[in-house]
């Protein structure tokens, strides 16, 4: 778990934090003043949304690097609007792969 996303998620701040030094997991030690400072089960509960949230979007995060550039969508616009609907076929084309090999999950 990493503490200080499960602090963002929960909306607290202490003054002051110190986190164990020993290997992972790590543990709050110290927490002053600021919001009160949450319970072992308030932290797992935002850092199981956290990882069922990234593992519901990582998709998105495959496809990103993938899709052609805006440069290339503003070219085939422009030659869509010339008569000329080639580039901009191939620009969906190369859409459509992409999100066939990073399919969205279906919801449950």
């Amino acid at each position: 778990m990493d503490i200080p996303i499960c602090l963002n998620r929960l909306g607290v701040k202490p003054e002051e934090l110190s986190l164990s030094q020993s290997n992972p997991p790590h543990t709050i030690v110290r927490w002053v003043g600021g919001d009160p400072q949450p319970t072992e089960a308030e932290l797992q509960a935002a850092w199981d949304a956290y990882v069922a949230e990234q593992s519901a979007t990582e998709y998105q995060r495959n496809r990103q690097p993938e899709y052609p550039s805006l440069a290339t969508l503003a070219d085939a616009l422009y030659w869509s609007n010339q008569g000329d609907n080639t580039k901009l076929n191939e620009y969906y084309a190369a859409c459509a792969a992409v999100k066939a090999k990073y399919p969205k999950p279906e919801v449950n």
